[in-house]
């Protein structure tokens, strides 16, 4: 991460997240993607101000980014299992305590080496993540089309809606359950859009009881670490909302 020469006053979600992975890398903890990772940094500071711009990432797409305090930065980290939430303070009160004391040569070719590292990190992940795009777009190449939604199939906006209130699981974990995590449904069908001519578009429907089960699997299978907290193996964002025991 490149460690700022002036007085550390804020930090974007970029080099936050580049501090998050190095240490959760040092605890054997997976990485987490920069998209994933503002969405939780958004979740844990719902009604803060923070700034937001434009991140132009390596495969030539745009995202959005977050700039964040001092004291925002140490809320997200929060998040973190015990170790990294240790780690990532102990970096965050040294970059507090260092205010505009300019780096040593050392500490610059350490951050570059630091830099370089999560760079060719975030690449082999998007390199992961595409191969797995191809092969599911491979798949429904072969999906069946159809003029209307028959009885008992949704979409991804009802399956959001409905998981939440079922499960109390925000979006980010819906669509993660649905597209990434070992076992994501591919769509029943494509149906298509009323309005083709004007440019609609079609779209994926799922049958309503697998979703279900589907995700009534998926919330077995996490560890409660709060009331409404939990964790997942394969979701490597940590921890996530979740219904209460008490209240499903």
């Amino acid at each position: 991460m490149t460690l700022p020469s002036t007085a550390f006053t804020t930090m974007d979600t970029t080099e936050l997240l580049a501090l998050v992975n190095e240490s959760r890398a040092a605890f054997g903890e997976g990485s987490v993607r920069h998209n994933d990772f503002v969405a939780r940094c958004k979740d844990e500071l719902d009604g803060e101000h923070y700034e937001t711009f434009v991140v132009q990432n390596l495969n030539n797409t745009q995202s959005e980014g977050l700039r964040l305090t001092v004291d925002q930065c140490k809320l997200v980290a929060m998040r973190e299992s015990k170790g990294v939430r240790r780690r990532v303070l102990a970096r965050l009160n040294e970059l507090e305590g260092q205010q505009a004391r300019p780096m040593t040569q050392a500490e610059l070719i350490a951050a570059s080496a630091n830099q370089l590292v999560a760079i060719e990190r975030q690449q082999a992940e998007q390199r992961v993540a595409l191969e797995r795009v191809e092969d599911r777009t491979a798949k429904l190449e072969q999906v069946r089309y159809l003029d209307s939604v028959p009885s008992g199939f949704e979409t991804i906006t009802s399956i959001r809606d409905r998981i939440n209130h079922r499960h109390g699981l925000p979006v980010w974990v819906v669509n993660a359950v649905m597209r990434e995590v070992s076992g994501a449904p591919l769509p029943f069908a494509m149906v298509r859009s009323r309005h083709a001519g004007e440019g609609g578009q079609p779209f994926a429907i799922w049958p309503r009881a697998a979703i279900t089960r589907r995700f009534d699997q998926f919330v077995a299978q996490c560890m409660y670490v709060t009331a409404e907290r939990a964790t997942h193996p394969e979701i490597p964002q940590d921890r996530f909302k979740i219904k209460s025991r008490s209240t499903r």
